[in-house]
């Protein structure tokens, strides 16, 4: 079956150099930069982004960050409670966006 993702496509991230080399270090020289040992470890790091990747979306960034934080030690129950994690925040986020909603609504039926 076709689909938008190909999970082979993944190993070529590296290859978006062959369009434009200069932003393309620039970004992984930052992006490896974010993910080293800090005031975060680098375990942590893994899991906030494979939290993140669900808020996001990105299948390629699930793939990544799920086979990282298992190689890190994080058991299959911690990365669901990390998704449930985003899913609370990204569901709050549109409720909140509700308050919007009943202001808009309260001032037209005023």
């Amino acid at each position: 079956m076709e689909t938008y993702y190909n999970p082979e496509d993944l190993k070529k991230f590296s290859q978006i150099e062959d369009f434009g080399k200069e932003l393309s270090d620039k970004f992984f020289d930052y992006y490896g930069s974010v993910f080293k040992e800090g005031e975060l470890s680098e375990r942590e790091k893994s899991l906030i982004a494979l939290a993140v990747s669900h808020a996001i979306q990105c299948p390629y960034c699930i793939d990544a960050y799920t086979t990282d934080s298992l190689e890190k030690g994080y058991t299959e129950e911690q990365l669901m409670e990390a998704v449930h994690v985003s899913s609370a925040i990204r569901g709050g986020a549109s409720l909140v966006h509700g308050v919007q909603m009943m202001n808009k609504a309260k001032k037209i039926m005023m």
